[in-house]
C-alpha cells in the first residue's frame, strides 16, 4: 500500500488539504493524467483494492458533518459478489472502493486478457467535493467506461458531471476524462438538476 508520504510526494505537495485540487487538475488533463498514474504504477500495480482507503480517511474524511467512512474492503468484496451485471451503478460512493471490488470481480470472470472495457458501464455519484479527484482517479487509471455525477443522489441536484472513456479493448489502458457541459439534455438524461456552487 502507497503511505500518506509517498501520495504527497507524487502528488508535488506538502500538505494533504492541497491534495483534492492537485489532483483533480491532473485528471483533466490529458498528459499530466497518464503521466501520474504511471508514477503511481511504480510503487503499486495491483488495481484489486482502492489504494487511498488510509490516506483519504486519515486526511479528507468529513465525520463530523458528511458522516463520511471507508467500507471495509471485506465488506465491499461481499457486496461486489452481489452485482452479476455489466451495468453498474451506486450512489453516495465514496472514493470507489465498492465499485473497484465489482469491476475486478468481472475483470477476472472473464480473465484479465479477455476483458473488454466497453462492454462494462460504470456510474457513481458523490457529494463529497474531496472524494471526487480520487474517484475519477480510481476509475480512469482502471480503464472504466462510465459517469460520475458530483451532487447529491436524494436531492437529484449536481454541481459537474464526469465522462470516462476507453474505447479499447485494453484491459491495461486509461480512461479519457470528461468534464461535462451543463445542458438540459444531460439534466434529462441523468435525472439531475445542475446547481452553481456558493462561495463559502
Amino acid at each position: 500500500m502507497i503511505s500518506n508520504e509517498k501520495i504527497n510526494e507524487l502528488l508535488g505537495i506538502t500538505e494533504s488539504y492541497k491534495a483534492p485540487q492537485v489532483m483533480l487538475e491532473n485528471m483533466l488533463d490529458c498528459n499530466k493524467r497518464e503521466k501520474l498514474f504511471r508514477e503511481f504504477l511504480k510503487y503499486e500495480t495491483d488495481l484489486s483494492y482502492e489504494w487511498f482507503v488510509n490516506y483519504f480517511q486519515d486526511e479528507h474524511a468529513d465525520r463530523a458533518k458528511k458522516k463520511q467512512d471507508f467500507t471495509p474492503m471485506s465488506i465491499s468484496k461481499i457486496l461486489s459478489e452481489l452485482v452479476e451485471s455489466k451495468i453498474y451503478f451506486e450512489p453516495t460512493a465514496g472514493t470507489g472502493s465498492i465499485m473497484i471490488q465489482a469491476w475486478h470481480k468481472s475483470r477476472m470472470k472473464v480473465s484479465q486478457f479477455l476483458y473488454n472495457p466497453r462492454e462494462y458501464w460504470y456510474q457513481a455519484e458523490e457529494l463529497s467535493d474531496r472524494a471526487i479527484p480520487f474517484l475519477i482517479f480510481n476509475m480512469s487509471i482502471r480503464g472504466m467506461n462510465g459517469a460520475i455525477v458530483h451532487g447529491d443522489s436524494l436531492e437529484r441536484t449536481a454541481k459537474d458531471v464526469y465522462f470516462m472513456r476507453n474505447d479499447s479493448v485494453n484491459f491495461l489502458g486509461f480512461s479519457e476524462v470528461f468534464k461535462m457541459s451543463h445542458s438540459e439534455k444531460l439534466e434529462k438524461e441523468l435525472n439531475i438538476k445542475f446547481i452553481k456552487e456558493v462561495e463559502e
